[in-house]
């Protein structure tokens, strides 16, 4: 049974006295990101800002235990157990495994605890085995009660070469400035995972001396792995991520660029060697395109062995998405092409609500972009929710794509749609992209189509044969949900993604989903799939 863990005994925590070192900041110093959480709309993402929300959220009930999995009626299966009372999960991620589609892993924030909960199917997602795990602090010199952080935005490939899952986190924490992100690996389909305490640490913000440069700080870190065997990298492990940097009191971002670590995973984690590169530059004064503020990094390896990363020009300090910017590395990461833009003009326009809230809808929900690459075409294909016909359709879900390795893009196109081809009424959010050896595309995403006030969710899922032209859509989702009353009842996260992976014949969109909240005051949201075979 695993540990009880409450709110009650978070709020706890926050008063406890927590040092990395003799040079740490003072236990009653308040870490500059969460001076930024708190004093600005945007920036550092929805992850990180709901720890704080579930860290004060009010509760004296105390968790007991952990239910059995629950399949509900229907196609659509809930693969997380859960405590006792429950608690929310959410921000999905999955990926299988290539060799045998049959075993999958997935992952997801889970408030239960720290860190994540894990899931792995081997029976081609029938049943799921669910594990719980926490990050820890890297430096070795610190007790396990010092080395607590929090963890976020999981990310999970599946290499070919190592026959191994990887999944990425976040390490921070809300009681001193630290902050990193790290790798876990498995080599056995997702049933045991490198030890917390083991983790490789892609980048830190704490030195060799214990000292934490506090006006730093991680977000939205997004793996991708060289699976192609006769690439010269091939097995090379890559992060984006985004590199907050904050200064004055109040926490303000001045710059938030786009970096890379990047590593070959053999040996032991903690052995691993990562090398480092401003995708963005890494300086306040940059001017120009792509430049300085920058979110939503994605990275693609394509099937020469390019990494091809994505992102938006966000605001360092807001929700605004001001256009998005294409770039590419052809030497595993140490240098990148010149930023391309890839919204065309009068094509897109992001939320202008700098919270990124939709109407009728208490949770933030942002742009949620998605990178796919077609080898049978040689095509990029990038989806996004665009907002630029929100007086008519509200938030859509759109496509480009480029047949050049980014040089170039599409106009833009729409995925969210009904039968006849128009754009679908009522707002779309959180797409993901997948794309099968046989070059079809598929997309996943939340949809308020069927609901008058725009406002109850269900999940659809996209299917396009043609490259991503034009799309036929489906509602896989068997109950639709409240999102207002998921998430400690105020229903303000329900994540910032949903995820999705094909491998061989199976189709695996995996999204968060609040049909069994009881709302107030511990309303929370479960994880659920209905894989699909597509012979």
């Amino acid at each position: 049974m695993r540990r009880a863990s409450t709110i009650a005994l978070a709020l706890g925590l926050l008063t406890a006295t927590t040092a990395l070192s003799s040079s740490a900041v003072a236990a009653d110093a308040t870490p500059l990101w969460v001076k930024h959480v708190k004093n600005y709309a945007g920036g550092i993402s929805g992850g990180v800002r709901a720890r704080l929300v579930a860290l004060e959220a009010q509760t004296d009930q105390a968790g007991t235990g952990f239910a059995a999995q629950q399949l509900v009626a229907g196609t659509d299966v809930q693969m997380n157990d859960d405590c006792d009372p429950p608690l929310p999960q959410n921000e999905t991620s999955v990926a299988v495994n290539t060799s045998d589609p049959d075993n999958a892993v997935a992952a997801a924030n889970d408030y239960c605890g720290d860190g994540f909960w894990m899931g792995h199917t081997t029976d081609g997602g029938a049943t799921w085995t669910s594990q719980f795990r926490d990050p820890k602090l890297s430096p070795d010199s610190l007790t396990i009660e010092d080395r607590r952080c929090f963890g976020a935005d999981p990310s999970v490939v599946y290499s070919d070469r190592d026959e191994a899952f990887y999944l990425s986190t976040l390490c921070y924490s809300p009681f001193n400035p630290s902050s990193e992100t790290q790798v876990w690996r498995s080599t056995d389909g997702g049933a045991t995972w490198t030890d917390s305490v083991d983790a490789a640490v892609a980048i830190t913000n704490i030195a060799a001396d214990g000292s934490i440069d506090g006006s730093v700080f991680y977000d939205k870190e997004l793996l991708a792995v060289d699976n192609n065997p006769d690439s010269d990298f091939y097995g090379t492990l890559y992060m984006t991520f985004i590199k907050f940097h904050m200064t004055g009191a109040s926490g303000r971002s001045d710059y938030c660029p786009v970096q890379l670590a990047t590593t070959d995973p053999s040996g032991d984690p903690d052995d691993w060697t990562w090398s480092h590169t401003a995708v963005v530059p890494d300086d306040p004064g940059s001017k120009g395109v792509g430049a300085s503020a920058n979110q939503w990094a994605m990275p693609v390896v394509d099937e020469t062995g390019a990494l091809d990363v994505a992102y938006a020009l966000e605001d360092c300090n807001t929700g605004l998405d001001r256009a998005f910017f294409f770039t590419r590395s052809t030497d595993a990461g140490a240098s990148f092409s010149a930023p391309v833009r890839i919204d065309k003009a009068g094509q897109f326009a992001d939320n202008p609500n700098i919270q990124d809230r939709l109407q009728n809808k208490k949770a933030r929900a942002p742009i949620s972009p998605s990178l796919a690459y077609d080898p049978t075409r040689n095509r990029l294909l990038f989806v996004y929710q665009n907002n630029i016909d929100r007086t008519i359709s509200k938030a859509d879900i759109s496509i480009q794509t480029s047949d050049d390795f980014g040089a170039t893009w599409s106009d833009t196109g729409t995925v969210s749609v009904t039968d006849s081809g128009d754009a679908a009424p009522g707002d779309q959010l959180f797409p993901w992209l997948a794309i099968d050896e046989t070059g079809d595309a598929f997309a996943v995403w939340f949809d308020n189509r069927n609901d008058q006030a725009n406002q109850l969710i269900e999940t659809f899922l996209g299917v396009s044969t043609d490259g991503g032209d034009t799309w036929t859509n489906t509602l896989i989702s068997d109950e639709a949900w409240n999102p207002d009353l998921a998430f400690f009842g105020c229903g303000c996260f329900i994540g910032d993604y949903n995820g999705m992976a094909v491998g061989g014949s199976l189709l695996y969109p995996v999204w968060t989903d609040g049909r069994n909240s009881p709302g107030k005051p511990l309303g929370h949201t479960d994880i659920f799939t209905d894989v699909m075979s597509l012979t």
